[in-house]
């Protein structure tokens, strides 16, 4: 009975994180970028409890959310892991949001070689 309980109640938090990350896609979407990223903070220290493709969505939406709100350094780093879990697993970001994600990377790594890492805060 107790297993079951606690069975209940861990897809119960699974369902949750996917909800609140799919709260923090929607606001991105409505480009309500400081609620997304709220969002998406709080459910940081949860990141382990999202399967593979979310943490990749995560990590994207991580770092288009910092990029576009000018946290270039965060953006930075949340962008390189969003790329890493697309190399391990082909094709875990759709095709344009990894466009997407290349493109602003692409840019930021220019400002890094350019002008330092210092130039990203």
């Amino acid at each position: 009975m107790r297993i079951a309980a606690l069975l209940l109640v861990l897809l119960a938090s699974c369902t949750t994180y996917r909800d609140q990350l799919a709260r923090s896609q929607h606001a991105f979407e409505r480009n309500e970028h400081e609620q997304a990223l709220a969002n998406l903070r709080d459910l940081e220290r949860d990141l382990s409890s999202l399967s593979q493709p979310e943490q990749a969505q995560y990590a994207y939406l991580r770092g288009m959310t910092d990029f576009r709100i000018g946290y270039k350094a965060d953006a930075r780093h949340w962008l390189a892991l969003a790329k890493a879990y697309d190399e391990n697993s082909p094709g875990v970001l759709p095709t344009d949001l990894k466009a997407r994600m290349n493109e602003a990377l692409g840019e930021l790594n220019v400002v890094v070689t350019d002008d330092g890492y210092g130039a990203l805060t």
